[in-house]
């Protein structure tokens, strides 16, 4: 699941949020001052950001995102990625951002989870709007004398429940009963793709759930990407995945490609990052295969090291079955990377120019793979494709159209949006449904 995942000159504005400038880097006119604890049910982490000039001074409004999500790349997984970059990217536009997080950290983060937003029906809000991520703020969504609230579903859990088996089902099909009862009771649901939109109408009940994609931090990764070269070893076929190892992502699947590849492709290399439940499984996979001379794990790694594995990729393949979205091909586009994914859920809307397989089907992602294997000129084209489509999620252009949903239910947004908000949101491509995409034809 998710996971149940200085000085400022000028004119100045105050957002309180969870930076990590060290891997986005900072926005260019803010600086971290100082960490906090607040004597409050929350944990507030302060950043102090003047806004831009905007030619609308009156735009600098208050958001308080609500997340129990574990502040962590490892835990939260991309649930964390995308609530943190949304927020940065708001802060980057001149607003007042404060991300609300649990204080009291029990075992279980189900406990956890509950704890926190069974608290937060004590405390009062002054912003412009909240906004929940997944489930969180289910306690708070429709009540009276309170700013609007906001539904942000990532991920919708009780799509990912069937996927799940024993206590890991067990505990997404509760925490997709709380994110039912948040989309259902708040002013408006945002969601990252058509899928998940359809998912929330078919699951939760909930029509009209409103479409902001997942967004990156393009500046941030190419710097990355020249910080850290690795070129690709030309005496390799080098294909990189990066996921948390859950039974829905297709590394069994993917493990099986390669073992109909060894002979295709000599010189095969799969380098996967990451980690999580399914690890011991995958390494007795790999070994009955006879893949362990090919197959590198590579755990957890930090986002330099991450930035070399895509700069040494050939090709970058995740079959996952059940996606919200999917941050990681967005970072394997703006590396330049032919991607290998497969046809479910909202990946065909993400992956415009790809190879896409058919799910569960290895022999068929093994026919993916070795195409660009042995067409040089495709995988350039899909890699030049890829990078002119991730322009279109830069974070600047996402928290445009973010600004712009929740203007719908905001009054104090509504009317007021500056100059860039506007233009990201007419500017900026609608997510393609599946039928209206051709995948590297």
């Amino acid at each position: 699941m998710n996971n149940p995942k200085g000085e400022p000159g000028g004119d100045s504005s105050c957002a309180r949020f969870l930076p990590s400038p060290s891997l986005y880097g900072c926005s260019e006119n803010g600086k971290i001052v100082r960490q906090e604890q607040l004597g409050e049910p929350t944990q507030i982490c302060r950043i102090i950001a003047w806004s831009q000039r905007l030619g609308v001074g009156a735009f600098v409004k208050r958001l308080q995102f609500i997340t129990a999500i574990p502040g962590n790349i490892r835990r939260g997984s991309g649930c964390y990625v995308g609530t943190r970059l949304l927020s940065e990217g708001l802060v980057r536009a001149g607003n007042s951002v404060e991300v609300v997080r649990p204080r009291v950290h029990l075992p279980n983060f189900t406990a956890t989870r509950i704890l926190f937003n069974e608290t937060l029906r004590a405390r009062d809000f002054h912003a412009d709007a909240t906004i929940g991520i997944d489930a969180d703020g289910y306690s708070i969504a429709g009540r009276r004398n309170s700013p609007p609230h906001i539904a942000c579903i990532k991920g919708v859990l009780g799509d990912a429940v069937r996927f799940e088996a024993g206590f890991t089902r067990a505990s997404l099909a509760f925490h997709s009963r709380l994110e039912a009862k948040h989309a259902r009771r708040a002013d408006l649901v945002v969601t990252p793709s058509r899928y998940c939109a359809e998912r929330i109408e078919e699951l939760y009940g909930v029509k009209g759930a409103v479409v902001v994609p997942e967004l990156i931090d393009l500046n941030a990764w190419r710097h990355l990407f020249l910080a850290n070269p690795a070129g690709p070893d030309q005496e390799r076929f080098t294909v990189l995945t990066v996921c948390r190892f859950y039974p829905r992502k297709g590394l069994r699947t993917l493990l099986q490609a390669a073992a109909q590849l060894r002979h295709t492709i000599p010189r095969l290399e799969l380098r996967i990052v990451g980690d999580g439940p399914e690890y011991k499984k995958l390494r007795e996979i790999c070994t009955e295969l006879h893949l362990d001379a090919i197959v590198h794990w590579l755990g957890d790694v930090s986002r330099a090291r991450l930035a070399q594995e895509y700069n040494r990729a050939k090709v970058f393949c995740l079959p996952s079955l059940q996606e919200g979205f999917g941050i990681v091909f967005l970072e394997a586009m703006a590396a330049g990377k032919p991607i290998v994914a497969v046809r479910a859920a909202a990946v065909p809307e993400v992956v415009r120019n790809g190879i896409l397989a058919e799910p569960e089907n290895a022999e068929s992602l093994a026919d993916g793979i070795v195409r660009l294997y042995r067409n040089p000129d495709l995988c350039r084209f899909l890699a030049s494709a890829s990078r002119a489509d991730v322009e279109n999620f830069d974070v600047h252009r996402v928290a445009g159209l973010f600004l712009s949903a929740i203007a719908k239910v905001v009054p104090s947004i509504q009317g007021g949006l500056p100059d860039w908000a506007v233009s990201a949101a007419v500017g900026t491509a609608p997510l393609q449904h599946p039928s209206e995409v051709l995948h590297g034809r």
